[in-house]
């Protein structure tokens, strides 16, 4: 036993190793389940040394709206599993793209986003971030040559989600990251639906990657958060000090819910993956389903795309590739037919969540995309006879027969 609370790390560990093992906290009494430290703000030995610390002389922790040890703990262990050199967590995943814009962004650029986002995303941008002077102009995810076309000279970020939500549509982020940085932008990806389990887009090229700890990063539906990670400078510097005094922080308590989380990660995004895999074949081969959005599905448009880009560099058992565990399906029948399907389940949760143990189902059109106009749902491709399924953990079996009811 080492006489050390800083536990050894090795940066050429693999996924499932850092999710368990990286920035594992510990204080002096030496715990080896990570601590939680529930505490607003930190005490000194002397006024010389709340001086060095207040003004960045000497490491050390101030108050919890921008430094605490749990949270930083999470913050390190997460830019460890995506390649990046630093992480700012947040209050939600919301949160963190909101913190990105107004860290970074001034009244007057404009913003590339993919289409069809997820519906608060595309609120944030057109009703709130409009507001003090950002526009945004929405462009095919799977198409580099719109970008470039959309491309302005104020233009100063792409932000992009893929897959996107619910159509599973996949962008390629080292061609998207190319056409920005010529044109002087940044590009933000929302990696929230594959995780660094299975997509690593800062090493494609992409300047920062947000999360939604919410998601697969709890992965029981338990706490709310977010996160930024990305280069020491941007991130950690320029968005840190915007943290620092604006505070949209997350909880220490919900960064230790999403830090045990974190070294499962690698195990339940593979088993994820593979009954989401096993239900879109399935679900293909139903008379009354009309077309799947899997990008693990040879007839997915983007699936070579998706073998290419999801086939993840790290070492060991957690490099396997995988295609997430997001399924989406049209039903024939419309919104009535979709609606009855869904009432149809006694085992899947009714709920718009997703990322949890529990497999969960929802009608986009009148829940994560209610809010958005019908002509943009329609451009999008997000129809009322469309389901998305959130596929958990339980045995495969269940799922489908749980389905099967409602397709019968």
């Amino acid at each position: 036993m080492t006489d050390t609370t800083e536990p050894y790390f090795d940066p050429e560990w693999g996924y499932a190793t850092l999710g368990i093992r990286a920035a594992e906290p510990r204080t002096e009494n030496m715990e080896h389940s990570a601590s939680v430290s529930l505490t607003s703000s930190h005490v000194y030995r002397s006024a010389a040394e709340a001086a060095a610390v207040f003004s960045g002389q000497q490491p050390g922790y101030i108050y919890a709206r921008f430094s605490n040890p749990t949270v930083e703990a999470f913050e390190r262990r997460l830019a460890a599993m995506e390649g990046g050199e630093a992480c700012i967590a947040t209050a939600s995943g919301m949160v963190a793209i909101q913190t990105l814009c107004l860290a970074l962004l001034k009244a007057g650029d404009h913003i590339l986003a993919s289409r069809g986002l997820f519906g608060a995303s595309i609120n944030l941008f057109n009703n709130i971030l409009s507001r003090f002077g950002l526009e945004t102009t929405y462009v095919d995810p799977t198409d580099p040559a719109a970008w470039k076309a959309a491309v302005r000279p104020n233009t100063k970020l792409f932000f992009v989600e893929t897959p996107s939500n619910p159509l599973m549509e996949l962008a390629d982020i080292r061609a998207l990251a190319d056409i920005a940085h010529a044109h002087g932008a940044l590009l933000a990806v929302d990696n929230c639906f594959l995780t660094p389990v299975l997509s690593q887009p800062l090493k494609l090229g992409a300047d920062f990657v947000i999360h939604s700890g919410t998601k697969y990063i709890d992965g029981q539906g338990r706490c709310i958060g977010g996160a930024i990670v990305g280069d020491a400078q941007r991130v950690g510097k320029d968005i840190y000090s915007y943290m620092r005094t604006a505070g949209p922080c997350l909880s220490p308590f919900n960064a230790w819910v999403f830090l045990k989380g974190l070294e499962t990660l690698a195990l339940r995004v593979r088993a994820h993956s593979d009954s989401a895999l096993k239900l879109a074949q399935w679900l293909k081969a139903q008379p009354r389903v009309k077309r799947v959005f899997y990008p693990g599905l040879p007839e997915h448009p983007q699936h070579e795309l998706a073998r290419r880009q999801l086939a993840s560099p790290g070492r060991g058992a957690s490099a396997a590739v995988g295609f997430g565990g997001i399924v989406s399906f049209e039903v024939e029948g419309g919104r009535e037919a979709a609606w009855k399907l869904v009432d149809s389940t006694r085992m899947l949760s009714i709920t718009a969540n997703l990322g949890d143990t529990r497999s969960t189902i929802t009608h986009p059109a009148t829940t994560t995309h209610a809010r958005v106009t019908p002509e943009a749902r329609e451009q999008a491709g997000i129809t009322e006879s469309l389901l998305r399924i959130s596929v958990g953990l339980e045995d495969i079996e269940d799922i489908i027969r749980d389905l099967e009811r409602g397709l019968a």
